[in-house]
């Protein structure tokens, strides 16, 4: 069983999380201050920290320092206790080691969320370096330490699919695929009712391969999911975007960027506003057979997340029409290498789907399966996400 140490200095605090997450079957074990903390952490070595950010003497951030420092412990997953919601202090607590943010005062549903997910990454980090050890002693067998690596990003994007929303019923309706190549990439996406008239729904994509890259992309979708942008209208794309860019410079992540396609729409007025970053455009067809089918490609200038500080993003909007389905996805759906040889592009996806919107309009298998017969490989080069969003 997992072990979890909590530390903060107001024993109320304590003893609710440690009461929670008891109930929940963790051993917890809590500390006052920060360098107890400390001395417990080397002591029980546990698989998450909760650390209070504002204590006397040793406030959380120099605890997440000094624990990460400690190469016993510097796989621990440290999540900062906090009310400070600005930008630049989650960037702060980010650079100083803290994995993830838990805002006070503190949701008992999101605690258990945000423990188990943190959980999940130390075992899949542990679970790494296990088997990382064991490459190192299998130096003779390569075949061996590839069939390792695969199986290690099979967990990695099953954990990435355990984060995707469930498929959403009414008015709209959303189906979606993800299929990870062989090399996990940084593909994610949401969508959730920021209230009762108004749908969210983006979707991303981290450049290169890797954990390297999927890890990124989770945390942006756990930074939009909890709203943790200070002063950033949600409902409005490119403050979403803008807000993104200053978080996610390339610089401070590694050289990573990434392309994002957000939307909000209301269903009260059928309006759909978007922002785009370097991502290709959303199709949004209407009609429902050869004769009326119209498509339309709904993409804004601006350059993918992180490239250049105080990046500008602009809104686009327009008006769906009743019994339109709009498709949202990522590059790598199209992205192909036909069977003669040819590469294939936008316009060929775009002819695909026209034809999928007349023949197979809620069967997204059947449409992959079109995909994959123009291919020349057995499995897609890069990870492939798809969001089908039927309105009625």
């Amino acid at each position: 069983m997992f072990s979890i140490l909590i530390i903060d200095d107001d024993s109320t605090t304590r003893a609710l999380l440690q009461r929670t997450l008891q109930k929940q079957g963790y051993t917890v074990s809590v500390a006052s201050n920060g360098a107890l903390g400390i001395e417990q952490a080397v002591q029980l070595r546990p698989a998450l920290i909760i650390c209070d950010w504002m204590m006397p003497q040793m406030d959380g951030l120099e605890v997440c320092r000094q624990v990460k420092a400690d190469p016993k412990l510097a796989t621990t997953f440290f999540i900062l206790l906090t009310s400070r919601g600005a930008s630049e202090d989650r960037v702060k607590g980010l650079d100083t080691g803290a994995d993830d943010f838990l805002a006070k005062p503190v949701d008992m549903d999101e605690l258990k969320a945000r423990v188990r997910a943190g959980l999940r990454i130390y075992q899949l980090t542990q679970d790494l370096q296990s088997k990382n050890q064991v490459l190192e002693n299998l130096t003779q067998d390569l075949q061996a330490q590839k069939a390792l690596l695969e199986g290690e990003f099979l967990e990695a994007a099953d954990y990435v699919r355990s984060l995707l929303p469930p498929v959403l019923t009414g008015d709209p309706s959303i189906d979606h695929r993800f299929i990870p190549s062989s090399q996990l990439g940084g593909d994610c996406f949401d969508y959730y009712w920021l209230d009762p008239d108004y749908l969210v729904m983006y979707l991303l994509d981290v450049s290169g391969h890797g954990l390297g890259a999927a890890l990124p992309s989770i945390a942006v979708l756990n930074l939009l999911r909890s709203r943790s942008l200070e002063d950033v209208n949600f409902y409005q794309p490119n403050q979403v975007l803008e807000a993104l860019n200053e978080v996610f410079q390339m610089s401070d992540q590694n050289e990573k960027y990434f392309t994002i396609w957000y939307g909000t729409y209301n269903r009260d007025t059928r309006k759909l506003t978007y922002a785009s970053a370097g991502h290709p455009p959303a199709l949004l067809l209407s009609g429902t057979d050869a004769n009326s089918v119209q498509i339309q490609r709904l993409r804004t200038q601006g350059l993918p997340i992180g490239m250049l500080p105080n990046s500008k993003f602009v809104n686009a909007s327009c008006v769906v029409e009743p019994n339109s389905a709009l498709y949202i996805f990522s590059d790598g759906i199209y992205e192909i290498h036909q069977k003669d040889g040819t590469a294939w592009h936008l316009d060929g996806l775009a002819e695909l789907v026209t034809q999928h919107r007349i023949n197979y309009p809620q069967d997204l298998n059947q449409f992959l399966e079109q995909i994959k017969l123009r291919t020349s490989k057995f499995a897609f080069d890069d990870d492939v996400s798809l969001m089908q969003v039927n309105f009625s």
